[in-house]
């Protein structure tokens, strides 16, 4: 095995188990790739010194005969948002800097019950809060295909450590595309399930000793470099979960791909997309056709606005509880509203809103109106189901832009001569989904003509990851291989 670092965690499993490379071997490969690179990317914030131990420990147990699963042996990192036993789980945040938790979260415990070996946490935004990856403890996170760009936020050191290789596997998370967006800016493969799919127990935010208040939208998925990962990974972490009794026992779905109607876009009207993205969706349409796949231009009739708007009104009506409401608090949710209200164009902050409707439901903060909220959330789960029923997936941007230069949080984003709020400009295509909770799968269809990775949502309906899964690696294999940056 010529490039362990670069090897799928389905096929190191595999290796592992036949004994044609030993978990030392591999967990060596990896910590020699982290100690060479994550100098300039700051991708893993946190080392697990315990793992060296664990890998031999794997290569012991094989040598008796046993196998621990089907991740026996294969390194991970998790992260940092998601608690680790024994090993620091800050959430970037300065008040959980000594925060050891006692158990895993459940996700984490899955895989680990699988054999699976933690080697470190992957660096987030601060409380999963951001399109990019700083936050008060660890040095921002870089992109490593130009670390002058953010991978994205949250999850932006988890792709960012996929991409270059300092990890096989990882588990991310995602509530307004903190999956979805990283992997798009780094070229790497990701899925946000179904809303409630899987558990997210021991996730954080909300900051441990606050009441439980993010029971909608939030979802942990995994980032890899391949669609295999993705499913196998999905299949340990997916299912019911004693510590959250509202997460349904629905069994995994059996894919059917045949005679596949696949709608797609490259732009709705109310948020203008960067044409290198357009263009990438355009030549993956044509590739299809070529192929006599049915896939026809369409835009759901959602309302996409009113969407927006309820999103944020209910993450106002949350977000003070899910973590101690103090100066910094404040300081940091009026600075991002403030340059929301004075950053970009004109007519795309009026589309956008977002201060005033953030205010607006701060300031008329009460159960009647929270509730209202999550009534028109139901409205507009069943208008996307009924949408996108005659079709087997829709295809469509990740973001309006590619990955961009580091910014002072809220700046706005030029995109192609025009200056974009900065919420929008990456939220504007994920938080629909988050919204209604419908599972999508990221994978990567080309780059810019500056070397910046492309990637494109597929959307599927919901509760059927398996046959979305199932989709998106047919596609993958008409349009294109995954590529690592140069250098790694």
């Amino acid at each position: 095995m010529s490039d362990l670092v670069f090897t799928p965690a389905h096929q190191l499993a595999h290796a592992i188990r036949q004994r044609t490379v030993s978990a030392v071997e591999v967990f060596d490969a990896y910590i020699n790739q982290i100690v060479k690179h994550n100098s300039q990317l700051n991708a893993i914030c946190t080392l697990d010194e315990r793992a060296r131990d664990r890998a031999k420990l794997a290569d012991q147990a094989l040598a008796r005969g046993e196998d621990w699963g089907v991740l026996h042996g294969v390194p991970i990192t998790i992260k940092d948002c998601l608690e680790t036993a024994g090993l620091p789980t800050t959430a970037g945040y300065k008040r959980l800097k000594n925060y050891v938790p006692q158990h895993d979260a459940t996700a984490v415990a899955r895989l680990c019950a699988a054999g699976a070996i933690v080697i470190g946490k992957t660096n987030p935004a601060k409380l999963a809060g951001d399109y990019q990856s700083t936050n008060d403890l660890f040095p921002r996170a870089n992109n490593p295909w130009n670390v002058n760009y953010t991978p994205g936020g949250s999850s932006g050191g988890t792709a960012a450590a996929i991409a270059a290789g300092l990890s096989p596997l990882d588990l991310g998370s995602d509530i307004a595309g903190s999956i979805r967006q990283p992997s798009h800016f780094c070229g790497v493969f990701g899925l946000k399930p179904t809303d409630r799919r899987v558990p997210t127990a021991g996730h954080i935010p909300e900051v441990p000793g606050t009441p439980r208040c993010i029971r909608q939208m939030l979802v942990v998925g995994p980032i890899a470099r391949s669609i295999a990962d993705l499913r196998l990974c999905f299949s340990l972490i997916a299912g019911a979960d004693p510590r959250q009794p509202e997460i349904p026992p629905i069994p995994l779905d059996t894919p059917n791909i045949q005679n596949l109607r696949l709608a797609w876009t490259d732009e709705i009207d109310l948020y203008p997309v960067a044409q290198s993205i357009k263009s990438a969706l355009q030549s993956v349409a044509e590739k299809l056709t070529d192929t006599k796949i049915a896939v026809e231009k369409w835009i759901p009739k959602f309302d996409f606005a009113l969407a927006w708007q309820v999103y944020f009104a209910l993450s106002a009506y949350i977000s003070p509880h899910q973590q101690p409401f103090n100066l910094d608090f404040v300081r940091d949710s009026s600075s991002l509203l403030w340059r929301e209200a004075t950053q970009g164009d004109r007519r795309l902050r009026q589309r956008s809103n977002v201060a005033k409707i953030g205010f607006s439901a701060f300031f008329n903060a009460n159960l009647k109106n929270y509730f209202a909220a999550l009534a028109a959330r139901d409205r507009l789960i069943a208008q996307m189901d009924r949408e996108l029923e005659p079709w087997d997936a829709l295809l469509c941007p990740v973001a309006m832009t590619p990955a961009f230069t580091h910014r002072a949080t809220g700046t706005a984003i030029d995109i192609d001569g025009k200056n974009v709020p900065y919420l929008m400009a990456s939220g504007a295509y994920t938080i629909p989904f988050s919204f209604t909770g419908h599972p999508v799968v990221v994978i990567p269809i080309g780059q810019t003509e500056d070397g910046l990775p492309i990637g494109m949502q597929i959307v599927g309906q919901r509760w059927c990851e398996m046959k979305l899964l199932a989709i998106a690696k047919h596609l993958h294999q008409i349009i294109g291989v995954f590529q690592h940056p140069l250098g790694y």
